[in-house]
């Protein structure tokens, strides 16, 4: 198979981007929580003589985390612009017509499963936009944090999709498909 630059392009910047927004979750719910940092804050400053409470700590490790939050954001207006895009590559590149039929059956999951993984990342774009934009959409607080929720859990689907999708590309790369990586990057036709 041969991938069209623009398809090459956006899958790197796809790639990229999904990776700078799971870095980012992932930082907030670990090394960055809040809740976690807020107590460590507490502690730290009351050893030396400090004391805050635990609202102010809750600010205070909000606002340590507050930049990579900003990139987040920056990422998901990536992703929302890179999902148009790939919506529009889907219907204007030819080469993206393939015929259904004429695929084995494990050929046909892999396409199904680029498929699904397109749903989910028009879910989570809608859902993102969804949440950061809550008030200006009319919404209340809390349906965006029930949003907030379930962007969330979507987002571990993607986090397993990822390596999923890496360790399956290198061995269809090392089995029935040599050459399937050096493609996608160069773009050279598979012989």
């Amino acid at each position: 198979m041969k991938y069209t630059i623009q398809f090459r392009i956006w899958h790197w910047l796809n790639a990229i981007v999904i990776l700078g927004l799971l870095a980012t979750f992932f930082l907030r719910k670990t090394f960055l929580s809040w809740r976690t940092n807020s107590e460590i804050l507490m502690t730290k400053l009351s050893e030396v003589g400090i004391e805050i409470t635990a609202e102010q700590a809750k600010m205070l490790a909000k606002a340590v985390r507050a930049g990579m939050w900003e990139w987040h954001i920056i990422f998901g207006y990536a992703l929302a612009f890179l999902v148009l895009y790939r919506i529009y590559l889907f219907f204007a590149d030819t080469s993206e017509k393939v015929n259904f039929d004429s695929l084995d059956m494990h050929h046909k999951a892999v396409k199904i499963s680029y498929y699904l993984f397109y749903a989910i990342l028009l879910f989570m774009t809608v859902s993102g936009l969804g949440i950061h934009f809550y008030q200006e959409l009319g919404m209340s607080k809390d349906f965006a944090g029930s949003i907030k929720d379930i962007h969330e859990n979507v987002a571990y689907v993607v986090a397993v999709f990822v390596p999923l999708h890496i360790a399956g590309t290198f061995v269809a790369d090392a089995t029935d498909e040599k050459g399937l990586v050096s493609t996608m990057i160069h773009g050279k036709k598979i012989d």
